[in-house]
């Protein structure tokens, strides 16, 4: 079913909505500090917590509650699902695939080695589907104790107090090796298990996000076991609400069944009405996670992702907007509406307004706990990623409301050449040309971007009165923290060490969308 009609309950915002400016939202708590929580960090999310990258999740490490965790001091005692090994991760990890053919055919595929380009992507994917469907990866994880990010890929704001361990088992099907299919299947139930595995009662029950962070919670203060057992608690979900409209480029407004884990996917834009029906029900489980600070982050504008790209001017002088919304790979020539996938101006306008009504909840549900006494907080990735938005305001300064003004990147990304942007990535053998804050799937961080968001996070922590120390885990900082940009640089290979070829192998990301239809498959659920 798709219904491309908007809902009675969007409001339509001429403007951009103004995002919060003080987390605390100028409400001040009585905070009760005593006891040292067993737990200094726990995250719930979707990708963007578990650390997702161009097209797979891969090296948690360099998540950015990893990166917090080390900035803490406390990165030994963070757990989270190792590194998903074997061929780059899940479901498909597109640098890995670019390097592979740069390894093969250079900086460039000439039309006469097509065909052999073919068979190496064919190849790679085949390696990668049987790795993770009936080789090593296949094997389910058996971790001691319950992971402190609890983030999986692709979910939505509900499933994180409805899908567990069991229920990812469960809906993971016989495997089939489809020539034509070559992407792992159930790769996000298989994701979700690394994570969610050891996230159990003492009955052996499996939890599920939230009731793994309430599990963790109980376990109260080192000195005592009483009080908080978490000291800080992140959660930041709801893009995938929203995130299929760009990635299918055809939107489908919620209705009936949006709160049935198995017919979720059929929508892939929540109604504002059905998003704050689903928050509510969150909020109240969250209420009694015994956790001293709880940071909300609010949804990022899906429609300035660079997997969406804007054609042409914009409809209007002073607009946000262009008229239509495409590939990367489809050039302004080559875009014909009536053949090529797209979304209008009028759509991305619509779904940026329900974002803007889903940002709205969640800061009066922080608002309101904070009048009860919660410390709770307001992390304003929407207002993070519209400050960095270079084809909406930075390159147009007549589209910029009131209250925008440029995000200051730290002193270390300015000094790379070119800046790093929120544009489409693309390098070549003379290095990045372009982008930099997004990784080849147009929608996830690069490591660096990560970075940014630890920063915002850090700086928030620090408010709430978080304390942050040297490796020793002992030593306390002082002053304001800052995330070493210069270690992450050296850690970003899309940084440092940018695929020479990605120019022009970037046609071959069309012809997997087109085959295999693999962006419109990074992030749903199952098959």
């Amino acid at each position: 079913m798709t219904n491309t009609n908007i809902p009675e309950d969007v409001i339509i915002r001429s403007q951009a909505r103004e995002p919060v400016s003080d987390p605390t939202l100028g409400i001040p708590v009585n905070v009760n500090r005593e006891g040292t929580p067993r737990h200094r960090l726990v995250t719930i999310g979707d990708s963007l917590t578990q650390g997702f990258q161009s097209g797979a999740i891969f090296n948690t490490d360099l998540s950015y509650p990893m990166m917090i965790a080390w900035e803490m001091g406390w990165d030994d005692h963070f757990r989270h699902p190792t590194p998903y090994g074997g061929w780059g991760g899940l479901p498909l990890n597109l640098e890995y695939l670019s390097r592979r053919l740069e390894k093969e055919f250079g900086d460039q595929v000439d039309w006469w080695e097509s065909s052999g380009a073919v068979f190496v992507i064919r190849q790679f994917m085949d390696d990668v589907e049987d790795y993770w469907e009936r080789g090593r990866g296949s094997v389910i994880p058996n971790q001691k104790g319950i992971n402190h990010n609890l983030a999986v890929y692709g979910w939505k704001l509900g499933d994180i107090i409805s899908r567990d361990a069991d229920t990812c088992l469960a809906a993971i099907v016989e495997p089939t090796d489809n020539l034509l299919r070559q992407i792992v299947e159930n790769a996000n139930e298989r994701a979700a298990l690394k994570v969610l595995n050891s996230a159990r009662d003492s009955q052996g029950n499996a939890l599920t996000p939230v009731e793994a962070a309430a599990a963790l919670a109980t376990e109260g203060s080192l000195e005592d076991g009483e009080g908080d057992g978490i000291e800080t608690l992140i959660i930041l979900i709801g893009a995938n609400n929203a995130l299929g409209s760009v990635i299918e480029l055809n939107v489908k407004w919620s209705g009936d069944g949006y709160d049935d884990p198995n017919k979720a996917n059929q929508f892939n834009v929540w109604r504002p009405i059905h998003f704050k029906a689903q928050l509510d029900q969150v909020v109240e489980q969250v209420k009694k996670i015994r956790a001293r600070h709880v940071i909300w982050g609010t949804v990022p504008h899906v429609t300035i992702a660079p997997i969406a790209r804007g054609v042409g001017g914009k409809v209007a002088p002073g607009s946000r907007y262009f008229p239509y919304y495409t590939y990367p790979w489809i050039s302004d020539k080559e875009f014909d509406p009536k053949d090529d996938p797209n979304i209008t101006g009028q759509q991305a306008r619509a779904i940026d307004s329900a974002i803007d009504q889903y940002n709205d909840y969640i800061a009066d549900v922080v608002k309101q706990a904070r009048q009860e006494g919660r410390d709770w907080y307001v992390f304003e990735v929407a207002g993070l990623l519209d400050r960095l938005a270079a084809r909406r305001y930075i390159e147009d300064p007549r589209s910029r409301p009131d209250w925008w003004t440029q995000y200051e990147l730290p002193p270390a990304l300015q000094m790379l050449s070119p800046v790093p942007d929120s544009r489409f990535f693309l390098s070549n053998q003379k290095g990045r040309i372009s982008g930099g804050l997004f990784s080849l799937d147009g929608i996830h961080p690069t490591t660096i971007g990560y970075g940014i968001m630890a920063q915002e996070l850090i700086d928030i922590m620090q408010k709430a009165g978080v304390k942050f120390y040297l490796g020793d885990g002992k030593t306390e900082r002082n002053g304001v923290v800052r995330v070493d940009f210069k270690r992450l640089i050296g850690l970003d290979t899309l940084i440092s060490d940018p695929p020479r070829s990605l120019a022009s192998h970037v046609e071959w990301l069309g012809w997997l969308d087109q085959n295999l239809g693999i962006f419109k498959r990074l992030l749903r659920m199952g098959n």
